[in-house]
């Protein structure tokens, strides 16, 4: 891709025509380099330097530019001066791994910190995978990415997951409400799909009664209203791993 298609990538509707995404950073090339062990169609990233990263290390085809130009592509406000330019369906095999049976059904999540760290819990803790509802945000937002500190590169990720779709491939549905039973139940551990909402306004109820889900707690002081959906997210599979 030339400099000016790259300039386009903050949007998400040029990332999805060209079906490539950012990846900007020194820690972030350095994951992408590692992920190449699992997913060797990444080495067909287009890795962009400036002078102070010409001797970077590298398998990946490597260009140098000005730091102007840098700076004129990057998301950063100030570039360390290295990113690479990764095409989305490097991704892809991660949606063929065998044995993953459970998931995570995101609904309209919008904060991209949030669904960057959720990425980074789902990867630390393995064996679960990431559906999007339509109107989520982009996962391949550079924000998004940043917040996913690499992780978006081992955690299989499903785009506008429709109500419909899941109910189709899943028969046991948790989620989390003030009411429930704890999170610490053995039951938990019984159901194949686990939904979070939005940021401010939750589950929608139509969505709880089409999957019949169940609902459980994190138990906390009763200090404050809720938790934050990505430390949710993160305490409940946590709890899930205790009890494969």
């Amino acid at each position: 891709m030339n400099l000016e298609q790259i300039k386009k990538l903050h949007l998400k509707k040029y990332r999805q025509e060209f079906g490539v995404f950012l990846v900007e950073g020194e820690h972030l090339i350095l994951e992408l380099q590692a992920a190449l062990a699992t997913l060797p169609q990444l080495a067909q990233a287009q890795l962009l330097v400036t002078e102070a990263y010409r001797d970077w290390q590298t398998p990946l085809i490597k260009t140098e530019i000005s730091v102007k130009q840098m700076a004129q592509i990057a998301d950063t406000k100030t570039p360390q001066g290295i990113l690479a330019v990764v095409a989305m369906s490097a991704l892809q095999p991660l949606n063929q791994i065998k044995g993953i049976q459970k998931a995570v059904y995101l609904h309209e999540i919008q904060d991209p910190g949030n669904l960057g760290t959720i990425l980074r819990s789902l990867a630390w803790f393995g064996g679960v995978k990431c559906l999007l509802s339509p109107g989520s945000v982009d996962p391949y937002n550079p924000k998004v990415v940043r917040a996913s500190m690499g992780s978006i590169f081992h955690v299989p990720i499903e785009q506008n997951v429709s109500q419909t779709d899941i109910i189709e491939r899943y028969s046991q549905f948790a989620y989390l409400d003030m009411d429930g039973r704890a999170i610490s139940d053995p039951s938990f551990a019984d159901f194949d799909c686990y939904v979070f909402g939005n940021e401010a306004r939750g589950v929608p109820k139509e969505l709880l009664e089409l999957t019949g889900s169940s609902a459980f707690t994190i138990p906390g002081s009763g200090a404050i209203e809720s938790l934050n959906v990505a430390t949710a997210v993160s305490l409940s599979l946590y709890e899930l791993r205790g009890r494969r």
